[in-house]
């Protein structure tokens, strides 16, 4: 039989993340007995062995691990499904709210062209309300994944648009942000090595899939925090030129001479069907 079943997968991912079958049962909320025997009928189902059972404990097989895999994959998109489902469905019910797009973005970036693509689309006959989805550095993909986010905008190199259709919509350069204090601010431009090896002015750390670069600077959380980082003449960053936006008195912005061309793109799973984000795409490619 081919077929699995979401509580299958539940089951067998949460053994799989956890190699215990005592903690993966907490976690579920059940008995460890009932457990054991649904990753059992899964595997003689499947006619696989996913799971070595000995002394030392639980691991996966090559077969459970492209289970793992490809089991956290069906799991996000039948979890995205149904959020997206009921976002689409408002709009069907007697007295409902109009149909409602997410739109993810990094925080404070793309000000600009985020502020004209919602103006033009508002102005739209059939326009869907738009929910903006501030997130972290490199989140966009994760929120289109797991159906938290309908569409996004996402800046290559810095995020993968693997498995994604998208549309480009802007070419920038990068800019180092200072404190305006500081002697390189006094410069009309910069090199990447003249801000990449400063004793008293470290650059910024990004997480980058829930883990941060090795380096001298100050992990970064928000956009807030950074700021003020900046400002106080403990960090330099690195941004798109766009990012002038949301300078403070206390920054300079000098732009950087090697540093490779930021592209924004509006970016939406590739199997989408939805009317309401097509029109949204259609607005931002006439931009």
């Amino acid at each position: 039989m081919d077929t699995l079943e979401t509580r299958e997968l539940r089951y067998f991912m949460a053994v799989a993340e956890e190699l215990h079958f005592g903690r993966a049962a907490e976690r579920l909320g059940m008995a460890q007995p009932p457990l054991s025997r649904a990753i059992q009928q899964l595997e003689r189902r499947l006619g696989v062995c996913l799971l070595e059972r000995n002394r030392r404990g639980v691991s996966l097989t090559g077969a459970g691990e492209v289970l793992l895999h490809e089991g956290r994959a069906a799991l996000d998109a039948t979890a995205a499904a149904a959020r997206r489902t009921r976002r689409a469905g408002g709009a069907d019910s007697p007295g409902g709210p109009r149909n409602r797009l997410v739109l993810a973005l990094k925080a404070a970036g793309s000000h600009e062209l985020l502020q004209k693509l919602l103006d033009a689309y508002a102005a739209e006959p059939d326009a869907a309300e738009i929910e903006v989805l501030p997130c972290g550095m490199c989140e966009q993909a994760e929120l289109l994944r797991d159906g938290r986010a309908d569409v996004a905008l996402m800046h290559a190199p810095f995020n993968s648009l693997a498995g994604f259709d998208s549309e480009e919509l802007l070419t920038e350069g990068q800019i180092a942000i200072l404190p305006a204090g500081h002697p390189l601010a006094a410069r009309k431009t910069l090199s990447l090595a003249d801000v990449s090896d400063v004793p008293d002015l470290p650059l910024a750390r990004w997480p980058r899939h829930g883990t941060y670069p090795p380096g001298p600077g100050p992990e970064i959380h928000d956009q807030t925090q950074l700021a003020q980082l900046i400002a106080l003449g403990r960090t330099v960053a690195v941004f798109p030129d766009s990012a002038r936006a949301w300078l403070w008195a206390e920054h300079t912005a000098v732009p950087l001479t090697d540093a490779p061309p930021v592209v924004t793109h509006i970016a939406w799973p590739a199997h989408s069907r939805s009317l309401a984000l097509a029109g949204l795409i259609r607005t931002a490619a006439q931009l």
